[in-house]
């Protein structure tokens, strides 16, 4: 199938490079020259295993272009995944979706054409967005006959660091809209995907469980409200393990293993309960408050959603107080920071719990150091006025520094030789922010061992 997708952020590269690599002749549109010049190259420009890899196995499927007119006659569907940041009041900005969609429908021209809303949309958008298609295509000087489109909803589920395995080995496809052939459409797009009858690339192996991945085909606003209703929950689970890791400091408790004894509940489930600073990134704050907003329009309250976000945002001062409990006096301290990205394996800085801890302890008076093995390029770029305090080297965080924090679990983290730098400190006070370090082992090699809950 000819395929466009208007925009080259993680869903949108994620999304057609993965269907070129299916074998669906694909045209991904940026506005950005630059970007688009360097996907040319075969280079990311984003951070995301695998990608470069699978943009090489893809290549000869596969386009970048700045121009709808090049990109979207033609296709039998077109994915628009721009941006849909916040707005002051909390729900989405959808202004890049209404200029998308302008200029989609001023290059229609195939016989039918499915228009796929793949970014984060509010519910009711799909209608929104076929109201706009229709009525810029009826203002076009010159209309082809015989065209027709139709809206639809795709949401994606893709976790940053795992973006590939999540769109090839999927735990489910959702799909909706009005129009029983958008459905036919998407349906035979997916079907590879679906049965699982696709060759696996080079670098990433089918694992052995996947079977056919359940097809959820519905309605535009249930297929919308999916996304939403799936982000928020997986943002309560988080935050309600770092609630009760705070009651379980009170009473002595290891959280750890109270995430443990609940996760083995096959009701529960063990992912999205590991304790610590919170969740960051683009969609869970974004998404949780977007779903507040929405209700609000219908006069509705979100309680819970709300009591998730703000005992994450609490999780970060939480953070903070535990150093000041240890230290009593934050001025002049030094503190190093080890990970800045939200997550491991991404660059991405959007809602970093990294970012609310450095300024809260600068703000207090101490100097911090600032360590990342992937995200230090992106945070010169995206936090200059926190990139004198950055470091290039583990070494120089750890030495006479007062106390350490572990805010991103990334892998090199973990694999430090613990025992080198425990002499470089001051006080070899240790804050783990993740609780996945070894708290006896820290302590047998000298750290002040501190978690956020405990």
């Amino acid at each position: 199938m000819k395929v466009c997708v208007i925009g080259t952020g993680y869903v949108g590269l994620t999304t057609g490079v993965s269907l070129a690599f299916l074998g669906h002749e694909v045209t991904c549109v940026d506005l950005d020259q630059a970007k688009v010049d360097m996907l040319r190259g075969g280079k990311c420009p984003i951070y995301e295993p695998g990608m470069e890899d699978l943009l090489a196995e893809a290549a000869q499927n596969l386009t970048f272009t700045t121009s709808y007119e090049e990109a979207v006659p033609g296709a039998d569907v077109v994915f628009v995944a721009v941006q849909t940041p916040s707005a002051e009041d909390g729900s989405p900005d959808l202004r890049y979706l209404r200029r998308a969609a302008e200029s989609v429908a001023q290059s229609l021209n195939h016989e039918f054409t499915v228009v796929v809303n793949k970014s984060t949309v509010p519910i009711g958008s799909g209608n929104w967005v076929d109201a706009i298609l229709r009525d810029s295509f009826e203002q076009r000087d010159e209309r082809p006959e015989g065209v027709e489109f139709a809206v639809a909803s795709n949401p994606e589920f893709l976790r940053e660091g795992n973006a590939i395995a999540d769109t090839l080995y999927p735990d489910r496809i959702v799909i909706g809209s009005d129009n029983p052939r958008s459905l036919e459409v998407l349906n035979r797009l997916y079907r590879p995907i679906i049965n699982q009858t696709f060759t696996a690339p080079s670098f990433l192996p089918r694992p052995e469980d996947a079977n056919a991945v359940p097809l959820v085909s519905t309605d535009l606003a249930s297929a919308e409200l999916i996304k939403y209703a799936a982000n928020a929950f997986l943002a309560l689970k988080i935050s309600y393990a770092n609630e009760i890791g705070q009651l379980a400091a009170k009473v002595g408790a290891d959280i750890t293993e109270v995430a443990r004894g609940m996760g083995l509940d096959q009701r529960i489930g063990s992912r999205f309960l590991q304790p610590g600073v919170g969740w960051g990134g683009s969609c869970f704050g974004k998404d949780t408050k977007a779903l507040i907003a929405t209700a609000s329009e219908y006069n509705l309250d979100m309680p819970i959603v709300k009591a998730a976000r703000e005992v994450n945002s609490r999780q970060r001062a939480i953070a903070v107080e535990r150093l000041q409990d240890e230290l009593r006096i934050l001025k002049g301290r030094k503190i190093g920071l080890l990970g800045l990205a939200f997550k491991p394996n991404t660059d991405d800085l959007r809602d970093a719990p990294a970012l609310d801890i450095a300024n809260s302890l600068i703000a207090r008076g101490a100097r911090v150091k600032l360590h990342d093995p992937v995200a230090t390029g992106r945070f010169r770029v995206e936090q200059p006025e926190l990139s004198a305090y950055l470091s290039d080297s583990i070494d120089d965080v750890f030495t006479d520094c007062d106390a350490v924090v572990l805010v991103t679990e990334w892998a090199q983290y973990l694999e430090l030789d613990w025992s080198k730098f425990v002499g470089l400190m001051r006080t070899p006070i240790l804050l783990d922010g993740r609780h996945v370090l070894d708290a006896d082992r820290m302590r047998r090699l000298g750290y002040r061992y501190v978690a956020v809950s405990g």
